[in-house]
C-alpha cells in the first residue's frame, strides 16, 4: 500500500513539475512577445490597417511649337462616402438636402439617393460609392452639398484623386505624342518619360470594412511634384493640314494605311507626321508610327541617290544620251521594263530621271558598276544611306543595303534591282532625311521633335540642330539633282501636280510589293521640297496598297497630297516672304510664360484669357473654380465674363474661339 501510494505521489510531482516548466514557458513566450519582438508585431498589426499609398504626379503636358496641348494630364475625382461617422442629428438635417443636390448633379431621382444612403448607413458601409470622373469644377460643387460639406470627418465626405491622360486636339499626331502606360513606351511620351512623369506623393489610408481602404485625413504626407512639360516642334495648322489631306487620299484610294512627313528643310524640325491605317470598317486612325518603323523597298524614290553616286564618281553626266531602247531590257532572263510601253527612246540622263525610266537608270548604274558593285555600295554610305538615323523617339526601322561580299544575298540581279529601288528598303524618315539634305545644300540634319523641355515656364533643357553630315556632295551635284527634281513637277512623271503660281520639286515612287504572290499590291510615294528655289519646306508622302482598279502610280496616288500640303502652306504663311523665325520663337515662349503667370496670380478676379490657346484658358479657369463652355477650335477670341470682374465660384464663362 505504502509503495503504491509512493507512485502516486511520484506521479503527481512529476505532472507538477512540467505544469510548472509549461507555465515558466508560457511567461517567458509572453515576455518574448511583449517586450522582445513586440514593437516588430505592433508594426505588423499597423501595417495590416495603416499603409502608405502612393499618389501619382501629374504628368507633365506635351505642346505644339505654337503653344497648343498636344497630351495633358487632368485630375478626375472619385466620390465615396462614410456613411457610419456622420452623427445622428447631422445625417438627418442633410439627408434630403443631399438627395437634392446628388439628383441634379448626377441624374437620378432624389428618393433614390437618399434609399441607397440610408440603406448604406443601416449596413454601416464606411466606404459608399457615390460617382467617378468629375472635373476638378463639378469636384467643388459637389463638395459643398449638405453633409458633405462637413468635411471628411464629420461628414464622411472621401474624395480620391487621380490623373487622366487626354488628348485636346483629339487622334491627330496621336503615335507620334504616344503614350506612357500599360500598353508601354510609345512616341515622344515614352520616349521623354522621365521628364514628363514627375515624382509620386504619398498619403496614409486606413483599412475598413471588406477590404476597402479609407484616406487618414485630408492632407498627403508627401506632395507629389509635377512632370515637365514638352515643347514639341509640331505646328498644329501644318500638322492639321498633312492629317486630313493624307485622310482625303486614303479615303478615295480605299489604301491600306499611308504616313506624310512634313520637316523643316534647315533645322529638321518636324512640322508635321501623321500615320493613319485602315480599319475593318473602312475608317482610319493612327495605328501605328509608320514613318519611322515601317522599312519598305522604296522603288523610284530611290533612284536619286543612284543618281548622286554616278554623278559624284563622274561616270556619267546629266545631258549623256541614254538608250531606253523598247523599254525593256533582261537580265538573267528577268525583265526590267518602264512604265511607259514602247519606252522612252534615246534621252538625256536628265530625261531618265524625270521621266522615271526604269531601263535607263539601270543601263547607267549597271555599266559602270557591274564590274566593282561595291565602289557603289561604298558612294551609298559615304552620305549616311543605309544607316539609322538615331531617333530619341524607339522604334526606327532597320534600313537595307545589300552586301556584295555576301555571296548568300548578292547575285547577277542585285545590283540592276537595286537601281530602281528593289532589294534596298528605308523607312519614309530615313528617305526625308536623305531628300531633305539635297535641298538644304548637301547639310544632312537629324529630324527633330522636341525643341525644348520647361519647368514652370522656365527652360530646363534646349534642343538645337544636329547636323548628321556636313557636304553629302559636291554642290555641281546637289544642282544638277536639284534641277533634275524640279522637272519632274514641270515636265516628268508629276507634272499632273505642277502650278504656275509657286514651284516643287521632288520624285515619284511606284513599288510592288507582295509580288511573290498572285495578289500584286503596290506602294505609292512622292517626296520633295517646296518652294524649289529656296526650300523652306521637305515632305514625304507614302501610302500602302491602294485599290488598284482607282489608282496605283505615284503621282497619281501620293503627290495629290503632297501638292494640297504646299499650296495650303503657300496660301497661309507666303514662304517667299521673309520671315523673323526669331520673333515667332520670342512670341511662343511670351505666349508661354503669360499663362503661366496667369495660372499662378491671385484667384481673385476674372483672368484675360483672350489669344490664349483654348485648351489653356479651359485648364486655367476651371482651376480656378469657373465652369467653362467653349465654341470653336484655336485660340480665345471673346469672354462672356469681362476681365477683371469678381471671382463667382460655379460662374459659367462661355469662350469663343477662332
Amino acid at each position: 500500500m505504502a509503495v503504491e501510494k509512493k507512485q502516486i505521489l511520484n506521479k503527481l510531482y512529476l505532472l507538477t513539475g512540467f505544469l510548472f516548466l509549461f507555465a515558466l514557458a508560457i511567461i517567458y513566450q509572453l515576455i518574448q512577445i511583449e517586450y522582445v519582438d513586440g514593437d516588430a508585431y505592433r508594426a505588423q498589426a499597423e501595417q495590416g490597417t495603416v499603409k502608405t499609398f502612393e499618389i501619382a504626379a501629374n504628368r507633365g503636358s506635351v505642346y505644339t511649337a505654337d503653344g497648343s496641348l498636344l497630351a495633358t494630364s487632368v485630375s478626375r475625382f472619385d466620390i465615396r462616402m462614410d456613411v457610419v461617422t456622420v452623427s445622428d442629428e447631422d445625417f438627418e438635417n442633410g439627408i434630403k438636402g443631399l438627395s437634392v443636390s446628388l439628383s441634379e448633379m448626377l441624374g437620378k431621382s432624389a428618393g433614390y439617393y437618399e434609399n441607397k444612403i440610408r440603406k448604406a448607413r443601416a449596413n454601416k458601409n464606411r466606404y459608399l460609392f457615390i460617382t467617378r470622373n468629375l472635373s476638378y469644377t463639378e469636384y467643388q460643387k459637389l463638395k459643398q452639398f449638405p453633409i458633405f460639406k462637413l468635411g471628411a470627418y464629420r461628414g464622411g465626405f472621401i474624395v480620391e484623386q487621380r490623373t487622366v491622360r487626354e488628348h485636346p486636339i483629339g487622334k491627330i499626331a496621336e503615335r507620334a505624342v504616344g503614350y506612357d502606360d500599360y500598353r508601354g513606351r510609345v512616341g515622344i511620351e515614352g520616349s521623354f518619360y522621365e521628364f514628363l512623369r514627375g515624382k509620386k506623393g504619398k498619403r496614409l489610408k486606413q483599412k475598413i470594412a471588406k477590404g476597402q481602404w479609407k484616406p487618414l485625413n485630408d492632407n498627403n504626407e508627401i506632395e507629389p511634384i509635377d512632370g515637365k512639360d514638352i515643347i514639341t516642334t509640331i505646328d498644329l495648322k501644318i500638322q492639321d493640314v498633312a492629317h486630313h489631306a493624307l485622310l482625303a487620299q486614303l479615303e478615295k484610294f480605299e489604301a491600306d494605311h499611308g504616313s506624310v512627313v512634313v520637316m523643316d528643310s534647315k533645322s529638321g524640325e518636324v512640322k508635321a507626321i501623321s500615320n493613319l491605317g485602315r480599319t475593318s470598317k473602312g475608317t482610319y486612325f493612327e495605328q501605328r508610327n509608320y514613318a519611322i518603323y515601317e522599312s519598305h523597298e522604296p522603288g523610284s524614290t530611290f533612284k536619286l541617290m543612284g543618281m548622286v553616286v554616278a554623278l559624284e564618281d563622274q561616270v556619267i553626266d546629266t545631258s549623256e544620251v541614254i538608250d531606253t531602247e523598247k523599254g525593256v531590257i533582261r537580265f538573267h532572263g528577268k525583265p526590267v521594263r518602264d512604265s511607259h510601253h514602247g519606252g522612252y527612246g534615246k534621252i538625256s540622263a536628265a530625261r531618265v530621271f524625270e521621266v522615271s525610266s526604269n531601263v535607263g537608270i539601270v543601263k547607267i548604274i549597271n555599266e559602270h558598276y557591274a564590274d566593282q558593285p561595291e565602289k557603289f555600295i561604298a558612294g551609298l554610305e559615304r552620305m549616311n544611306v543605309g544607316q539609322k538615323i538615331g531617333l530619341p523617339i524607339k522604334g526606327e526601322g532597320q534600313p537595307k543595303i545589300p552586301d556584295p561580299s555576301d555571296k548568300n544575298s548578292w547575285n547577277g540581279l542585285s545590283l540592276p534591282w537595286m537601281a530602281y529601288g528593289y532589294g534596298v528598303s528605308f523607312t519614309p524618315l530615313q528617305t526625308l532625311t536623305f531628300y531633305n539634305a539635297i535641298a538644304n545644300n548637301g547639310e544632312m540634319v537629324k529630324p527633330r521633335f522636341v525643341k525644348e523641355i520647361r519647368a514652370q515656364g522656365s527652360t530646363v533643357t534646349k534642343f538645337e540642330k544636329e547636323v548628321m553630315h556636313p557636304k553629302i556632295c559636291s554642290q555641281e551635284t546637289i544642282d544638277k539633282v536639284k534641277e533634275m527634281m524640279l522637272n519632274v513637277v514641270k515636265r516628268g512623271t508629276a507634272d499632273n501636280i505642277y502650278d504656275k503660281n509657286f514651284s516643287m520639286a521632288g520624285k515619284t515612287g511606284t513599288c510592288q510589293t507582295e509580288y511573290w504572290t498572285d495578289e500584286t499590291q503596290y506602294i505609292s510615294s512622292f517626296v520633295g521640297y517646296f518652294p524649289a528655289d529656296e526650300p523652306k519646306y521637305s515632305c514625304i508622302v507614302v501610302i500602302h496598297k491602294p485599290n488598284k482598279k482607282t489608282g496605283y502610280y505615284g503621282n497619281i496616288v501620293a503627290a495629290p497630297v503632297f501638292q494640297s500640303i504646299a499650296r495650303k502652306i503657300y496660301s497661309d504663311t507666303p514662304v517667299v516672304e521673309e520671315v523673323d523665325y526669331a520673333a515667332n520663337v520670342q512670341d511662343v515662349d511670351q505666349e508661354y510664360e503669360a499663362y503661366y503667370k496667369k495660372a499662378n496670380a491671385a484667384h481673385s478676379k476674372v483672368p484675360d484669357v483672350r489669344n490664349m490657346a483654348g485648351m489653356d484658358a479651359v485648364s486655367l479657369l476651371e482651376n480656378m473654380g469657373y465652369r467653362v463652355s467653349i465654341k470653336g477650335i484655336g485660340k480665345v477670341k471673346n469672354q462672356s465674363v469681362k476681365a477683371g470682374s469678381p471671382l463667382k465660384k460655379g460662374e459659367v464663362i462661355k469662350l469663343e474661339l477662332s
